[in-house]
């Protein structure tokens, strides 16, 4: 009766595990075009994302500059010429994760696949490499929201990805990250102690080159800043038009309003003000 009562048990927690597990090593589905990567030990598992959110490039605003130049990168990299990795940084919710997504739209056609990574999975990159070198396709590694607290050493496995280390960086892997922080590991005053004898570092300009060196390894730096009205406008025309809703005088008035009760005006607030106007019936799009 116990054991029966135990393989009852063991078998309702298998069930829910295997809910939530990414599928077993050597199952991946080379036929979608993104993917998420899990840590598993050092190596992992790259889980298939069959649905994807991309969209066209046209639907994004105000980073008319960035696009150009993310997207010269990305077809020299798609044409087997040299690209670089890419950093971009700025303002929240100004477009940086979107410009990514929307390149899959963009390229996926010409073999660009994207594979999501996070920062607590950085750790067996190495493995992710090894096994996307084998692969004919062109592979962004997306890392959303980078950033390292003090002590954080996962850093050190996307250093080694991002210049080769000893062996040659993967030609057909590129990364691709964003963050809200030019350097992505946190440098503090009282680090400027250490030239005057006070926190025991002798060599304290050889420390804080060791923090801003994981930025200076991404070839390509690209910036973000915040929207002014009329950025933050044509970005609710553009989402609106993509609900196939007119963006008339009574919907700017309420994406102003939008924007005013948030104290936001962004990429972001936009797309959230036009789902929220999009959802709406007919008869309700009226302001309150």
């Amino acid at each position: 009766m116990k054991l029966s009562n135990f393989l009852k048990k063991a078998n309702s927690v298998l069930n829910r595990l295997d809910l939530i597990l990414p599928d077993e090593a050597g199952k991946t589905d080379w036929r979608v075009l993104a993917y998420r990567w899990h840590s598993v030990g050092k190596k992992g598992i790259l889980e298939s994302l069959p649905r994807p959110h991309t969209f066209p490039l046209s639907r994004l605003a105000a980073v008319g500059s960035q696009t150009d130049r993310l997207k010269r990168n990305t077809e020299q990299f798609l044409a087997g010429r040299p690209a670089n990795n890419v950093l971009m940084t700025g303002a929240r919710g100004t477009g940086k994760s979107s410009l990514v997504k929307a390149l899959l739209h963009e390229y996926a056609k010409r073999g660009l696949r994207l594979i999501e990574v996070d920062k607590s999975d950085l750790i067996s990159l190495p493995a992710l490499l090894t096994l996307l070198s084998e692969r004919p396709e062109k592979f962004i590694v997306f890392c959303d929201d980078l950033s390292f607290e003090t002590g954080d050493e996962t850093y050190k496995a996307l250093k080694t990805a991002l210049d080769g280390g000893l062996s040659q960086r993967c030609t057909n892997v590129l990364v691709y990250a964003t963050s809200n922080r030019r350097h992505l590991i946190p440098e503090y005053m009282d680090e400027n102690g250490g030239t005057t004898g006070t926190r025991g570092e002798i060599h304290q300009k050889e420390a804080v080159e060791e923090k801003i060196s994981l930025s200076d390894r991404f070839g390509l730096w690209l910036s973000f800043y915040p929207f002014d009205q009329n950025d933050y406008l044509t970005a609710v025309a553009n989402w609106l038009d993509d609900f196939n809703v007119p963006f008339d005088d009574t919907a700017r008035q309420a994406a102003l309003q939008w924007a005013q009760m948030r104290g936001s005006r962004s990429g972001r607030s936009a797309w959230q003000f036009a789902c929220d106007w999009a959802g709406r019936l007919p008869e309700e799009r009226v302001l309150d």
